[in-house]
Parts: structure tokens; C-alpha cells; sequence
């Protein structure tokens, strides 16, 4: 597995979706759909999602010699 960091492409909103569905091997749309539908149950996943948006860590670039 892959370590959980915000990824700088496929990013729509914060990244965070893609950043779980890269941990996780399925594709950035599967989750995004996964999330949608997790909202229209009660509980906090609006509150995890900005928290994992603040906390995760977001990917490194890779710097060139010029």
C-alpha cells in the first residue's frame, strides 16, 4: 500500500478522495461516488472529510536542477 498523501494530479477539491483511492487500488471516481452516497446517511462524513483535507499531508514535488 501506498503511503496516504494528497495527491497533485486527480485532485478535484482537496484531494482526499484521491489520495483514499490510491491507498486503497481503486479508481478516484469510485470513491467520489462512495462519498457521495455516504452523505445521504447521518453521521460526520463532511467533518472527517475537512479534517482529512487539513491533516493529510499533501504529495512532495519533485524539484529539477535548471
Amino acid at each position: 500500500m501506498t503511503a496516504l498523501v494528497r495527491p497533485r494530479d486527480g485532485r478535484v477539491i482537496g484531494g482526499v478522495c484521491a489520495a483514499l483511492a490510491r491507498r486503497f487500488g481503486t479508481s478516484a471516481t469510485t470513491m467520489r461516488v462512495i462519498f457521495l452516497a455516504s452523505c445521504l446517511l447521518p453521521g460526520p462524513q463532511f467533518l472527517i472529510y475537512l479534517g482529512l483535507w487539513v491533516f493529510l499531508p499533501g504529495e512532495k514535488t519533485s524539484k529539477t536542477a535548471w
